[in-house]
């Protein structure tokens, strides 16, 4: 990580944000070169989840008002443990205290008081003073950043932190628009903001961050994926049951699904996400999907697996970490904001023929049940319409015993107005239940960097290089003069305008020798580079020398074959060993 994030800093990919005041710790700002990784791999997010799913897209706001974060379960349940040293102050998650002294892998899932026995037993010190954290308390912190909406008695407001809430809370506006016709998809890339106690190792635990998130709306009595075109994709799977073994399941998308290891549409989706990652140049030798443990789970999933890949140095200890979660979140977001706002999170199921069915209704007697009951009648009546709907057979007695605030009430029947009535229906409302593909876009770029950053030699010496893959590196070529002069500089120059018009991302560098220009372009990872030589110039017709970035191989190509040439290497059309 030193030498990664130390060359991210040098070469304009990461680094810090507000050095110039001290920086704050969670904040980054991506550089020139950053940046462009990070659109690139944002474009190929989307072009693949999005574009060719035939999703939706929509951008909503990063502020949102309390009451979506109440209905979602956030401000209750959106928690990390954090321990205090008494002795400097410093705050620290006690969970990842305990997984860098001990072989508990996945403290998260731990109780609170757990936790603190395990600091307790293991004499865990603060990494900040090396004070004893035993017989500190471990609570409970909520990750939210609070705001204010508007000046004075103003509104209680929250930076999201997740984007998923943008897209359910709009879900009675957003079915229309998919004309209630599921499956449908949503998706979105925006920020996200999480008030990390302890933020570390660069962009992994940030407090500011970007998140890609598919929202897919499906029937849970419908059809699950067509999973044919996903369904010879491999998968190194880690399911909850094997991991105190520490063993993997190498398998395909439809062994998965048909051997019951993954649900469908979770299955559907690694499948689609495993191509995703190997375009992006994630290496599948430092790459798992692990199924989330039962006390490790989000409030909102029933299940979850997360894509985690090792980002540690050749030769070292295993660091795996999350860069996307797979989760399913069964109807508990629709269903939260359906009780909580007042409008209607359903959609209309039409059946395909008319069905008769039998309706369970009560109208309760109020001139019985006012006096007899006073205050607690209207709920009381309330709470006889819900048992009718879900269990008949309560009423199949002389009386139906009713519980409102924990005190029970034994009503006759023959007051409740119970009546089992036939009607034709041509649909049902029904409520949704949503997959979610849930991508860190930070994590995955430090992921891609990480798994592209080699130190080797070549016969000029050591090198750094980023063996980027040439859909997301920030430089699709670089022109370089042999010299700026005898007319080399003027020609690359014009070269570089014409790849530029051709849609390529060129530098120009005409500074220092030409190894020492390589090697910059070795270290953000351009793939190719061209120089205009001497022959070049000469020479009718005019060629360019191409040199691989990987290879370091170079060979002779026609200057009005070039952008053809690129464009076939970039498509991977043919390969730098056939030219």
């Amino acid at each position: 990580m030193k030498a990664l994030t130390e060359l991210a800093k040098r070469r304009g990919f990461f680094f810090q944000s507000s050095e110039a005041y001290g920086g704050v710790s969670g904040f980054y700002t991506y550089g020139p070169q950053g940046a462009t990784l990070k659109e690139h791999v944002e474009d190929t997010w989307r072009e693949r989840f999005s574009v060719a799913e035939g999703h939706m897209e929509v951008d909503a706001p990063t502020v949102m008002p309390e009451p979506v974060f109440e209905a979602s379960g956030h401000l209750d349940g959106f928690d990390d443990m954090l321990v205090e040293c008494a002795g400097c102050g410093a705050s620290h998650r006690a969970d990842h205290l305990i997984e860098g002294a001990t072989d508990v892998e996945e403290a998260e899932s731990l109780p609170t008081e757990e936790v603190a026995a395990l600091i307790d037993a293991h004499d865990i010190e603060c990494p900040s003073c090396g004070a004893p954290l035993a017989d500190q308390p471990v609570e409970e912190f909520n990750l939210m950043f609070e705001t204010n909406i508007g000046p004075g008695t103003s509104q209680t407001g929250y930076l999201r932190p997740e984007t998923a809430q943008g897209i359910f809370v709009e879900f009675p506006r957003l079915k229309e628009y998919a004309r209630g016709q599921l499956p449908f998809g949503v998706t979105q890339i925006g920020k996200s903001y999480r008030n990390e106690i302890s933020p570390r190792n660069a962009l992994v635990r940030t407090r500011e961050f970007t998140q890609a998130e598919l929202e897919l709306f499906v029937d849970p009595e419908g059809e699950g994926p067509d999973v044919a075109s996903v369904a010879d994709v491999e998968l190194t799977l880690y399911p909850a049951a094997n991991q105190p073994d520490g063993d993997y399941v190498e398998t395909t998308v439809e062994a998965a699904v048909d051997d019951g290891v993954v649900e469908p549409w979770v299955a559907y989706y690694l499948g689609v996400a495993a191509e995703w990652y190997a375009e992006i140049g994630v290496d599948f030798e430092r790459f798992r999907f692990r199924q989330h443990q039962a006390g490790e789970r989000a409030h909102y999933a029933s299940d979850c697996w997360d894509a985690e890949a090792d980002v540690s140095a050749p030769g070292a200890d295993p660091e795996w970490i999350e860069i996307a979660g797979y989760a399913y979140r069964g109807d508990y977001d629709l269903s939260k904001h359906d009780e909580h706002s007042g409008e209607s999170f359903t959609v209309f199921k039409q059946y395909d023929e008319p069905k008769t069915v039998e309706r369970a209704s009560v109208d309760p007697d109020m001139s019985y049940l006012g006096p007899e009951y006073g205050g607690n009648a209207g709920a009381i009546a309330d709470e006889l319409d819900a048992l009718a709907k879900r269990d008949r057979a309560a009423f199949d007695g002389e009386s139906v015993t009713v519980t409102v605030d924990g005190e029970e009430y034994e009503i006759p029947v023959e007051k409740t107005g119970y009546a089992v009535e036939e009607e034709t229906e041509a649909g049902r409302h029904m409520m949704p239940h949503v997959v979610e593909p849930s991508i860190g876009i930070d994590r995955t770029v430090y992921t891609v960097l990480a798994h592209a950053y080699e130190e080797d030699e070549v016969d000029e010496g050591e090198r750094t290089v980023l063996r980027l893959d040439p859909s997301v590196a920030p430089t699709g070529v670089a022109v370089f003069p042999l010299m700026d002069k005898d007319g080399m500089g003027e020609r690359a120059r014009e070269l570089a305008r014409t790849l530029r018009s051709e849609g390529y991302a060129v530098t120009y560098d005409d500074s220092g020798n030409i190894g020492r220009r390589y090697r910059r372009q070795d270290e953000v990872g351009t793939p190719f580079c061209v120089t205009v030589d001497y022959e070049s110039v000469e020479e009718d017709p005019e060629t360019v020398t191409l040199r691989e970035r990987d290879s370091t191989e170079q060979v002779r190509v026609p200057t009005d074959d070039l952008a053809s040439v690129l464009a076939d290497l970039r498509a991977g059309e043919t390969t730098f060993d056939d030219l």
